[in-house]
């Protein structure tokens, strides 16, 4: 099992023992993504991968913010957004402003990219080394705009 699903379980426990009925069922469904997907694909997830779940919960929560405040829906929006933040206490540290010009950079390098036609061989370099960092939307404008220069 990995680290990062263990200790989901483990938070699952306390939230469970604690009374924290909002955390627990935030909680259960991350862990029922990760389970979803080691059943489909028929393979443990190591942390890596439990990563790219929680990002992809992460993204679908903050698409679906924004319908809800379209829609003056302030009490779902509320709750997608501590689901957000339970979600986001499993990812890494995000990556500072340099950090991520240094890591642009160095891909770019690594890609032996020169011109916008080079754009996927970059992100796929960047997507392994800033998972669960770094917004890729925002690394994407990063990554075009050195490479339009």
């Amino acid at each position: 099992m990995s680290a990062l699903k263990a200790r989901l379980t483990e938070d699952m426990k306390a939230a469970l023992k604690g009374g924290d009925k909002q955390r627990l069922a935030t909680i259960r469904l991350v862990l029922a993504a990760i389970k979803q997907r080691e059943v489909d694909e028929r393979i443990a997830l190591d942390d890596a991968q439990v990563l790219h779940v929680l990002e992809k919960m992460l993204k679908q929560r903050r698409d679906s913010v924004a319908q809800y405040e379209a829609a003056k829906r302030e009490d779902l929006a509320e709750q997608e957004r501590y689901e957000i933040g339970v979600i986001e206490s499993y990812l890494p540290a995000p990556l500072t402003d340099a950090e991520l010009d240094a890591l642009v950079g160095t891909c770019i390098a690594d890609a032996g990219a020169s011109s916008p036609r080079d754009m996927g061989k970059v992100m796929a370099l960047l997507k392994e080394r800033a998972a669960g960092r770094a917004d890729m939307g925002a690394l994407s404008q990063r990554v075009k705009s050195r490479l339009a220069d």
